[in-house]
């Protein structure tokens, strides 16, 4: 739920010593890309995940009634899903879709690194809202379910918010931690295996992404989460990256240069 680029390579480098660079931000855009076509790129790319992740567990409903051949179907389409949408999208927007990833990239910013302005999460976090609510009634209308039915999955426990800040905290810690060993190019395949990975060993199933949990709550179907349940689930998203943001800073603290 983020960046795929890697780090530049220079070239024709000058005879002087350049400065140390500093290792991209999860979502580092390209110069020139409009804000337009960014927000544009967060939207459809959130209504495609929650797109796969609503569709395949109607899918998977559908075909058989073990609820693990479901979850097993439901995360295998979202692995290959968020994988591919990331690739994709990434050297556009960076490939976010994950208000908790945006806002963790703005405080990284502020703090002197690269990332995202006020004014570009103005845009992106309520794009990627407007787009997951459209991938939950684009996945019903294709699986002929009511276009919006708020769910009646009830997901208020305290053991699944546990699992939230769990879940977001490890994605947090992997993007920035792949950000800051300049390893961006791997986050395809290592975002989408750790979220496959988190549907199984965290309580929650791990949604780890405020959007996508909002727009979840629009269907009524296996993926979804009771409007009750929303504060919950989101207000642990947000303790989670303010944890994996510690996380970062403590595993990947920089050392003093050597005299």
């Amino acid at each position: 739920m983020t960046a795929a680029e890697a780090t530049p390579t220079a070239e024709s480098a000058p005879a002087a010593p350049a400065p140390e660079s500093v290792a991209p931000a999860p979502g580092a855009t390209p110069p020139r890309t409009p804000l337009v076509a960014r927000a544009a790129a967060e939207l459809i790319g959130t209504a495609l995940l929650v797109a796969v992740v609503v569709g395949s567990g109607i899918q998977a409903t559908e075909l058989t009634k073990d609820v693990g051949l479901q979850l097993l179907a439901n995360s295998t389409a979202t692995v290959f899903g968020l994988g591919i949408l990331i690739l994709l999208l990434g050297p556009v927007s960076g490939a976010h879709f994950n208000p908790v990833v945006t806002l963790a990239e703005w405080w990284t910013a502020r703090r002197g690194g690269p990332g995202v302005t006020s004014r570009e999460v103005a845009v992106y976090v309520p794009a990627q809202i407007v787009g997951a609510i459209a991938g939950a009634i684009l996945a019903d209308a294709m699986f002929g379910e009511p276009l919006v039915k708020w769910s009646t999955h009830d997901r208020s426990a305290g053991h699944l918010l546990l699992g939230e800040v769990v879940a977001t905290a490890g994605l947090i810690l992997l993007i920035f931690g792949l950000a800051r060993t300049n390893q961006l190019r791997f986050a395809p395949v290592a975002v989408a295996s750790y979220i496959g990975a988190a549907y199984w060993f965290t309580s929650s199933t791990s949604f780890a992404n405020p959007a996508v949990t909002i727009g979840r709550a629009f269907t009524d179907t296996f993926a979804g989460i009771a409007p009750g349940s929303l504060a919950g689930f989101i207000g642990m998203q947000l303790v989670g990256g303010v944890v994996g943001l510690a996380l970062v800073a403590l595993i990947f603290m920089r050392g003093r240069s050597a005299e």
